[in-house]
């Protein structure tokens, strides 16, 4: 109960920020979601073939991992934090606005390289935010967090589908040949219920370029719907940068990451216990870009442990956000192909399951992680993932266990970011590089196992895709395992949680 008062006062004292802050992550998963439903609209579009158009999702990603190693640059202080923040949301609205102009492919690359930026932003600045702000109270304000991605990425495939097209711009007869397969897997990013009319059967329609005659598409629409939803994101951001004063010729030149504690406002402080205050709340040195981080002067004296922590918990988001990733990018293929030859409708509704039950998840996850330590989430999210797999792979004949399955690993993989956001960053009491390093990682993984997983489905077949994830799981949970006994041995902080798991050690 105690617990619990103390997380709503640290709630009221912060609330607009917090509000502000979960309001851009809504930002970011609105953008994540949406080329997916939209992709064979946009071909159409862009007068593109499917390899063309794939290099889009390769631009966003690339460019999303890049701002996400450099956002760091703009966290230094609050107004730089905020406004950076709020360049980055008027981006994203920008992006949905010129979008349906993008008649060239290499034009609509760019303009998601310029969202892919904005997004790694907003998920380096974002983060760090939430963290120096609870710092060990930040768990369930990570699933929050996190859970307005989700909400986000939900709600994008929705506005889209009304103003979908039902026509199909491509020619209905071409025939198959040996190529049309190599590039299956891109095509596991469309939402298939969205198009079941124009998805090819057995990989009978070559995926060439779309005919500059074709039909008319609505989709404009939908993007400046979402770009009119977002609008009220960066004033959220201008308002807070208001109330901070950072808006006016008078506002401090360097204000602190963190405004002043407001219950020591109001006692008044005297001024050797502000001076103390003041080096509490500056920016810690880990707490700065990948390159800063990587600093030689910021781990002169520091334990090997310290080391093995950033690199084994960067391996485990590595993992797990590429599995993300890719399960959501390839299971539409996966069900399409044999054995389990799934209807394109049907299968079409596997990735909006999968991110229905994230979204699920990471609202389940906000009243549980303020009862149970992130170390203990972490560990229950991957054995659930390397169990799901395993079932998959026993019965992956079977329909209704991929079904069942796919909500699975929504549900676990959930709350795994902000879990072990939260644990790693307690670990080295919130003066390492964690955000960043996490984050980065993270990106890279998403990139890289996607990449991975489709040369291997494209080379050895559908059933490879499972074999990939038991693979992924098993070693997300040998870098867990291995995360722990670096904890254990990392001088001067408690092992609870390694005990919970290991009690005989």
């Amino acid at each position: 109960m105690g617990c619990d008062g103390r997380v709503s006062e640290l709630l009221r004292r912060h609330l607009q920020p917090t509000l502000t802050y979960w309001s851009v992550f809504f930002s970011f998963g609105l953008c994540i979601a949406f080329l997916g439903p939209t992709l064979l609209d946009l071909r159409c579009q862009t007068h593109s073939s499917l390899p063309q158009i794939s290099w889009v999702f390769f631009s966003q990603q690339l460019c999303l991992l890049l701002g996400s190693a450099l956002g760091g640059i703009f966290k230094r202080t609050l107004a730089q934090s905020l406004w950076a923040l709020f360049t980055s949301t008027l981006a994203i609205s920008l992006v949905f606005a010129v979008i349906p102009f993008c008649q060239d492919v290499k034009v609509l690359a760019l303009v998601m390289a310029l969202a892919g930026l904005a997004m790694g932003c907003i998920d380096t600045v974002a983060n760090m935010q939430l963290v120096r702000i609870y710092q060990k109270d930040s768990a369930i304000f990570l699933q929050v967090l996190h859970f307005f991605v989700g909400f986000g990425a939900l709600l994008s495939p929705l506005i889209a589908d009304p103003f979908l097209s039902e026509a199909s711009c491509f020619p209905a007869n071409s025939t198959a040949n040996a190529s049309s397969r190599s590039h299956l897997f891109h095509a596991a990013r469309v939402l298939g219920q969205h198009h079941v009319g124009v998805q090819p059967q057995s990989n009978q329609t070559l995926p060439g370029p779309a005919p500059k005659g074709g039909a008319e598409t609505r989709v404009s629409y939908a993007f400046w719907i979402m770009a009119l939803i977002n609008l009220p994101v960066p004033m959220a951001v201008l308002f807070l940068l208001s109330k901070e004063r950072l808006l006016t010729c008078y506002a401090q030149r360097n204000p602190l990451l963190l405004p002043a504690d407001e219950l020591a406002l109001e006692t008044r402080p005297s001024e050797k216990e502000e001076a103390s205050l003041s080096s509490k709340f500056q920016p810690h040195p880990g707490h700065e870009d990948l390159f800063s981080c990587c600093q030689r002067k910021n781990f002169q004296g520091a334990p090997c442990s310290f080391f093995a922590i950033h690199v084994t918990a960067a391996l485990v988001l590595f993992m797990t956000d590429g599995m993300t990733g890719a399960y959501s990018a390839f299971v539409y293929s996966y069900a399409v192909e044999k054995p389990l030859s799934v209807g394109h409708k049907v299968a079409g509704y596997l990735p909006s399951l999968f991110w229905g039950f994230i979204t699920l998840g990471r609202l389940i996850s906000i009243p549980v992680s303020s009862r149970m330590r992130p170390a203990t989430m972490v560990f229950i999210n991957l054995v659930g993932v390397v169990v799901t797999f395993l079932v998959l792979l026993i019965f992956s004949y079977n329909v209704i266990f991929l079904f069942s399955g796919t909500a699975s690993l929504g549900l676990f993989l959930s709350s795994t970011f902000p879990s072990m956001l939260a644990y790693t960053e307690d670990i080295l009491q919130y003066r390492g590089c964690a955000t960043t390093v996490l984050v980065t990682g993270a990106g890279i993984g998403e990139m890289a196992l996607q990449m991975l997983v489709g040369l291997i489905f494209q080379a050895q077949g559908s059933y490879s895709f499972l074999v990939c994830g038991v693979i992924f799981g098993c070693l997300a949970f040998t870098f867990y395992v291995l995360l722990l006994f670096s904890h254990r041995m990392h001088p001067g902080l408690p092992s609870a949680s390694f005990r919970l798991f290991l009690p005989s050690l």
